[in-house]
């Protein structure tokens, strides 16, 4: 900001700002101290309403640069040379916590990532696991107050979670990534980052693929075990944003091999999991991972609130060559994220510099509303028109995908070898001995602080389904910590 005298927010001098108008030198103030109210006003006005989920964050800028060629896949511009580079902003989060809470904390970490490309922004908003704890939308809001606050405790509840989560059993496996080693990253820096969800490629010809993303950090994977977790975040609740903050400054970028598993279309109807189910992924022998780009973040934002707290990130946000997929949770997504951003930041958040594309520029015939910045002038606001407005392409950004059968509450489709448990138990399985050792542990110390009997049993007969010698050994550790 340039040197100069201070002002009111509408430009004019401030003589004293160091002291209130008054009727006399001891007298009541006055309402006519338009410092004192703008300054009143917009303090009390300086915190817009936080996310309900991944409130606790911190970002970056950075790059993306092509490393493979992809365009038999895809028709996405900034996917069509090796060696283009394309900037990006990333947020990192937690899930369940508020705002003020510590970032050491066993919880899942929001991977939010937005392209700046030449053909509009590309917003891929994921996690640091390839599954999720539920697979249709319509379960969200109940996950996540079985997270928060309990209604009259005011305090999360171990029998609220396990309550839920043993009635939903396709939590399992996730479940088993979060009370696992890297349920606590050491740091955002030493965590991989997936998209999650399966999306749609589509190629000049019209060709259609399923992807799956993954970030592989380039600094190794470190966690932190529950013990380290706890000491840390006493004494230090801002350490994730504190280190990735310093590394950048310090020169020491981190970066990230960026990967696609990838599906033929024609491949989807047969596959032996649900190709959509959130809860599963797809095993590397059936789709190998391949090499496509590295992420570099390299430059820290300059004001947190401005470019972290008001980012905003939205799976609807696509590319001409990139889609969504049937998946039943993205499609809620499509939706829930762009509708919770235009009632948290407004409904020209995506006006502010953070959001809006940096290497194309927006054009709409949207108008007025909160913060609005008149960028349209006096042009006219609908379409068509014959006075040179912008005007469709006639190609949609992705291809169309077949649907059949009635309108419903369906659930989603099973295949083969689909259930709630074989790959939570397939993953409990690839563990070491210490490893599986210390996802008892975490488990059960939770587990044991349910109050009812039958939520802990339902609970550990999930685990079980699972793999037989994951749930006697929690059933065993639940007991002693129960004293039963």
């Amino acid at each position: 900001m340039a040197a100069g005298p201070l002002t009111t927010e509408a430009g004019a001098p401030v003589a004293d700002n160091q002291n209130s108008q008054s009727a006399g030198p001891g007298g009541p103030g006055l309402i006519q101290d338009q410092l004192l109210i703008e300054k009143l006003a917009h303090f009390n006005r300086e915190r817009i309403p936080e996310r309900v989920v991944h409130a606790r964050g911190a970002g970056a800028y950075g790059t993306f640069t092509v490393t493979a060629d992809v365009t038999p896949y895809t028709r996405a511009r900034f996917l069509s040379e090796i060696g283009k580079q394309t900037e990006v902003f990333l947020r990192f989060s937690t899930v369940a916590g508020s705002l003020g809470s510590a970032d050491a904390v066993r919880d899942p970490r929001g991977f939010a990532l937005k392209f700046y490309t030449e053909e509009g922004n590309y917003d891929l908003v994921g996690n640091n696991t390839p599954v999720f704890f539920i697979r249709d939308a319509v379960k969200f809001p109940d996950f996540i107050h079985t997270q928060k606050r309990d209604p009259y405790t005011g305090s999360q509840e171990a029998d609220n979670v396990w309550d839920f989560w043993g009635l939903s059993p396709e939590s399992t496996h996730q479940v088993t990534w979060l009370f696992g080693d890297r349920g606590i990253p050491a740091s955002y820096r030493h965590m991989d980052g997936f998209g999650s969800h399966t999306f749609q490629w589509s190629n000049e010809a019209g060709e259609v693929f399923w992807v799956k993303y993954h970030f592989k950090t380039d600094q190794g994977i470190r966690n932190l075990t529950s013990e380290e977790a706890a000491a840390l975040a006493g004494q230090d609740p801002d350490s994730h944003q504190r280190d990735l903050r310093v590394a950048i400054e310090n020169g020491d970028f981190p970066s990230w091999t960026v990967q696609v598993q990838i599906m033929p279309a024609a491949d989807a109807a047969t596959y032996r999991f649900n190709p959509f189910d959130l809860t599963k992924v797809w095993p590397h022998a059936d789709y190998p991972p391949i090499e496509i780009g590295k992420l570099e973040l390299n430059r820290n934002p300059e004001n947190i609130f401005a470019e972290v707290e008001q980012s905003i990130f939205s799976p609807h946000h696509f590319v001409p060559g990139i889609g969504p997929s049937p998946d039943k949770m993205l499609q809620g997504r499509l939706f829930a994220y762009g509708d919770a951003h235009r009632y948290r930041v407004g409904v020209n958040a995506d006006h502010l510099p953070v959001n809006r594309p940096h290497a194309t520029e927006a054009r709409t015939h949207s108008r007025d509303g909160f913060a609005y910045d008149g960028r349209h002038g006096g042009a006219k606001n609908y379409e068509p028109n014959s006075f040179g407005g912008p005007a469709q392409t006639g190609r949609p950004l992705w291809e169309p995908v077949p649907v059949a059968g009635v309108t419903g509450d369906h659930p989603t489709p099973v295949h083969a070898e689909d259930d709630d448990f074989v790959q939570a138990g397939n993953l409990y399985r690839l563990m070491s001995e210490e490893e599986r050792e210390r996802l008892v542990a975490n488990l059960a110390g939770f587990i044991a602080q349910v109050s009812r009997d039958d939520i802990v049993e339902r609970a550990i007969e999930n685990f079980r389904k699972a793999d037989e010698d994951y749930g006697k050994r929690l059933q065993a550790a639940v007991q002693a910590l129960r004293g039963r």
